[in-house]
């Protein structure tokens, strides 16, 4: 055991990896306070001058100032999120609230934001290029947004409300891996069970048995909720499983998250209300590409439009087959699995068909050779490199001529110390100090099922193609090329982050790409052209009914921090006014959204999260350039990686329209979603 403090020395190889396994809880204690003074240090050091503020005496060293308390940050933000302990999360209750008003306090300090706003007010006079103008706005509009403007007391309420936000936000995640957790459905008798696959049945039967039961044992983690909601043919069983997820952090007990998500949506109004702004929103998309909520909900009404009719046909198909069944009326239990059905009936499309041509390891070996075909890169196991979880991978990053470009972490499977869902995170940013390109660390993170004993893990096509897409904001992450941190990798604009990442996915339907990779499993066998051509069919499959279920959340999204007048009290009702016009199947009572929504109340996408559908815009307009040149075509893709490369140099229209040529269009996502064909 080592007696050093590994975070009090980041710069240890390998490539200044952090040494996972000899950090201890103690560890952050006593360096979150080293990092935070002299972080503090540094700052005073650069208000303190009598110097006329300029670039090299300001922002220069304002932008590296807190290079390393971030990254302890970071990682236990991450840690806090991937392998989580109580040790964990009782460092992130203790900490998180307390960096938030840190780092508020250093947006308040008066002498610091003069120099900036000297320098601010000059800056058309400056000769600075493009990236240290992005810099210095950015920087101004931090400050501006974090109070410098306001008052001594409107600066000491708004610490107080970004503090609290902080501790809620902890408090939300915390509530929901616990109600997740919690809840399981233990089954003993094979109907009980029907329709379920082998190897769903296999995981459920080694649940139980190590939880010392018979039979099989479903929670409400996603790799055992989502199979057994598509598939169990006994629809009182999907009704109870749905009722328990779709209630999770709503039993008005201590881990109720109720209260939390209208306190946070109030004081996220009052946050705004103090600098000036009509709405959260209003705050929000001043550095968004959507400008104003007025814009996100024309853009979401102008789909909405285009979506519903296909929504109402495709649900009709689904309710005709349910009619076969005895069922008059579909419920919100049921969609998923006549979806199933109807894939199977109209696509001959199963996933048991599909999983066997998408073993992991080479899924991932296949998305390597794309990024390799498109931008040269390497990819090779780094033995040396410490990992946080033995589930971990740990990759180092290559360019064609050796040059190291990234390290990367990859943790697949679903743990119970592991929040649900899939995204990509940094561990190091990337940027250019001294005269050294410091290259960044990054993490691929994933909630697939386990190997079992007779089985290796097989994706089905929307695990196969959630990994293309967070393996599409690694790339944004890894290939990153600026000089500062506060624009490097995905520190871009909210509404132009998922267009890397969703772009990724288009590659998984191209035949071309499908044959480099999906053999089956036991003989080796490429996956046939029939298959290949189904999976292609899958993208327009009840599209209608998917744009719907988006815009509801995006809709929701806005309801809290745009439309909201008055916190509700009653959050179903709530609910219920605005899904009603996305609203396929009843309302089901006990079923909320919004405290388990972590996107908004955990996960940063609060008033953002319209950007999913912005994004499909951008990546379907994008890949439409591929498409016409060719799918790999070098001098596309070399275009396509400068847009990665830049990160937030630029704004992201001017870096979109560098690649295209021309500003996005809406006719490729129609066209892609069968918007532009008769409804069947």
């Amino acid at each position: 055991m080592s007696f050093t403090n590994p975070l009090l020395d980041l710069t240890a190889e390998p490539y200044g990896a952090f040494r996972f396994s000899e950090i201890r809880p103690e560890h952050f204690d006593e360096a979150f306070p080293v990092w935070m003074k002299r972080t503090r240090e540094r700052i005073e050091k650069i208000e303190s001058q009598d110097d006329v503020p300029g670039w090299d005496n300001t922002m220069e060293p304002l932008a590296y100032a807190s290079l390393e308390l971030d990254r302890l940050r970071s990682l236990l933000s991450n840690l806090n999120s991937a392998a989580t302990t109580p040790d964990i999360q009782a460092l992130a209750e203790k900490w998180m609230p307390e960096l938030s008003v840190f780092f508020n306090g250093i947006y308040q300090r008066p002498a610091l934001f003069a120099r900036i706003r000297k320098l601010y007010e000059q800056r058309e006079t400056l000769g600075l290029d493009e990236e240290q103008k992005m810099l210095l706005e950015t920087y101004y509009r931090s400050f501006v947004h974090n109070g410098a403007l306001l008052d001594e007391a409107g600066k000491a309420r708004l610490k107080e409300i970004k503090s609290e936000l902080s501790r809620l936000s902890l408090q939300f995640q915390k509530n929901l891996l616990h109600d997740t957790g919690a809840y399981t459905l233990h089954l003993t008798h094979k109907a009980e069970v029907e329709g379920l696959p082998a190897d769903v049945l296999e995981r459920a039967a080694a649940r139980a048995e190590a939880a010392g039961k018979e039979g099989w044992l479903f929670g409400l983690d996603f790799p055992s909720y989502g199979p057994f909601m598509r598939f169990a043919v006994r629809r009182d069983l999907r009704e109870k499983l749905y009722r328990a997820y779709m209630s999770r952090a709503y039993h008005g007990d201590r881990y109720d998250n109720c209260e939390t998500v209208r306190r946070e949506a109030a004081l996220r109004k009052q946050y705004a209300a103090l600098l000036g702004y009509p709405s959260y929103a209003h705050l929000v998309l001043e550095e968004r590409m959507a400008e104003t909520p007025e814009k996100v909900m024309n853009f979401l009404d102008e789909l909405y439009g285009y979506a519903r009719p296909y929504g109402l046909a495709e649900f009709a198909r689904l309710q005709k087959l349910a009619a076969g069944d005895g069922i008059d009326r579909l419920q919100a239990w049921d969609t998923a699995f006549y979806s199933e059905r109807l894939k199977a009936r109209e696509l001959h499309l199963t996933d048991e068909a599909v999983r066997p041509y998408f073993p992991l390891e080479a899924t991932v070996q296949g998305m390597f050779d794309v990024a390799t075909k498109l931008y040269g890169l390497r990819f090779e196991p780094a033995p040396g490199v410490d990992v946080y979880h033995p589930d971990v991978k740990a990759y180092r990053i290559l360019e064609a001529d050796g040059r190291f470009t990234a390290l990367l972490y990859m943790d697949f499977y679903a743990r119970d110390n592991k929040r649900q869902g899939a995204w990509m995170t940094v561990y190091k940013p990337q940027y250019r100090k001294d005269g050294e390109n410091e290259r960044p660390h990054v993490s691929i993170v994933t909630n697939f099922a386990r190997p079992t004993e007779n089985r290796p893990v097989l994706l089905n096509f929307y695990e196969v193609n959630t990994l293309f897409h967070e393996f599409g904001h690694a790339l944004h992450g890894m290939l990153a090329d600026t000089r500062y941190p506060e624009l490097s990798g995905t520190n871009v604009y909210w509404d132009f982050v998922e267009l890397p990442s969703q772009i990724m996915e288009n590659w998984t339907y191209e035949s071309e790409v499908l044959r480099m990779f999906a053999r089956h499993y036991r003989t080796g066998e490429m996956i046939p052209d029939a298959l290949v051509e189904k999976l292609g069919r899958t993208r327009r499959f009840l599209e209608g009914m998917q744009t719907l279920r988006q815009l509801g959340f995006g809709y929701l999204d806005m309801a809290w921090h745009y439309k909201l007048e008055k916190t509700p009290e009653d959050l179903e009702a709530f609910e219920h006014k605005v899904f009603e016009p996305v609203r396929l199947t009843p309302p089901v009572k006990g079923a909320v959204m919004s405290t388990q929504f972590g996107h908004l109340f955990a996960g940063g996408y609060a008033a953002g999260y319209y950007a999913y559908k912005w994004a499909e815009l951008l990546d379907a307009d994008a890949f439409s350039i591929f498409k016409k040149n060719a799918i790999f075509d070098r001098e596309t893709a070399h275009k396509f990686r400068r847009l990665l490369e830049q990160g937030g140099s630029k704004h992201p229209m001017k870096l979109y329209q560098e690649f295209a040529g021309r500003p996005p269009h809406i006719e490729a996502l129609l066209q892609r979603a069968g918007f532009t064909e008769p409804e069947r």
